[in-house]
């Protein structure tokens, strides 16, 4: 079962809205959810058009995905370590981490399951076996994956107590003129579910430090170093000063002059270029980096050429 909090512009709204908006799946598989009794109102069932009250305790149990657990897809991945316990992985920019709603096939779970099934950790269930973080679809770069179930703890308790480094590259569209540390609270987005957003409203403290690389005439090309891992984190605190991520089309503007010069067909220039952690069996602090991807390496040439003339 997962817990749903409900937050103050929740109620009333309609139990498949507020299921549909909330957990960023469609109307109809909400609906769907509701008339089979996986969705529960303080441990009842409701009818889909039921309002949703202050204190509602919200429950959602998913079934599992057909064919989940029988579908490892022959994909490549690119594995930068691996030993009995833990891979590294760098992901591809365009991948989704594990299947969700809609999505079954294509993922980085698929590709594992088809090169590791017979050792990676079930804590995260059928659907998220050996993940114990992730980074965005349209991100690329590092992330770890459990072989086991001690693996996978001992790493959910490190990146819960922050003792997981995250390093990410990124361009940012404007000039950023000094290095900043954004130490703004992210919660869900009271404009658009879907969304996250710098708020004071049912949020958790989120912190960035941003390092400047290089300064070109309209973007900059930084460092973001995370101390806290919220959702969406360094692209929300990017868009909140106003230099939203160069390709990302739900924080930053496509209609950007920046975007239409620049991005064409790269998409998102966001990369998790450095992960160091604590190795749990061996207690070896461990730290791995990837080279930036030749979609971002692209950009930053166009970048440097420009500010050449």
């Amino acid at each position: 079962m997962t817990d749903i909090e409900v937050f103050d512009d929740d109620i009333g709204k309609r139990l498949d809205v507020f299921l549909s908006e909330r957990e960023d799946i469609t109307r109809a598989f909400a609906q769907k959810l509701i008339e089979e009794g996986n969705v529960l109102i303080c441990g009842e069932p409701k009818s889909k058009n039921y309002k949703i009250r202050k204190n509602d305790s919200v429950c959602v149990e998913y079934p599992p995905p057909q064919n989940c657990d029988a579908v490892p897809e022959d994909i490549p991945i690119d594995i930068v370590y691996e030993d009995d316990d833990i891979i590294v992985v760098n992901k591809a920019r365009g991948m989704v981490v594990h299947p969700a709603a809609g999505n079954y096939s294509g993922t980085l779970v698929n590709a594992l399951m088809f090169h590791r099934a017979d050792s990676l950790s079930d804590i995260g269930g059928i659907i998220r076996p050996g993940i114990v973080h992730r980074i965005d679809k349209d991100t690329s770069g590092l992330l770890v994956v459990a072989k086991n179930n001690d693996a996978h703890l001992s790493l959910s308790e490190q990146i819960k107590e922050h003792k997981v480094s995250r390093i990410y590259h990124a361009i940012a569209i404007g000039r950023i003129k000094e290095d900043l540390t954004l130490d703004y609270p992210i919660g869900r987005s009271s404009a658009d579910r879907k969304k996250m957003a710098v708020t004071d409203k049912n949020s958790k403290n989120a912190v960035t430090h941003v390092e400047i690389l290089e300064n070109f005439a309209d973007t900059t090309y930084i460092k973001c170093i995370l101390e806290t891992g919220r959702t969406h984190q360094i692209r929300v605190h990017l868009s909140y000063i106003g230099h939203p991520l160069l390709g990302d089309e739900v924080y930053g503007s496509t209609r950007s002059v920046q975007n239409r010069k620049y991005m064409r067909d790269s998409g998102q220039c966001l990369h998790a270029a450095e992960l160091e952690l604590t190795h749990p069996r061996t207690g070896e602090r461990m730290k791995f980096s990837c080279p930036l991807p030749e979609y971002f390496s692209d950009v930053l040439e166009i970048l440097r050429r420009k500010n050449e003339v």
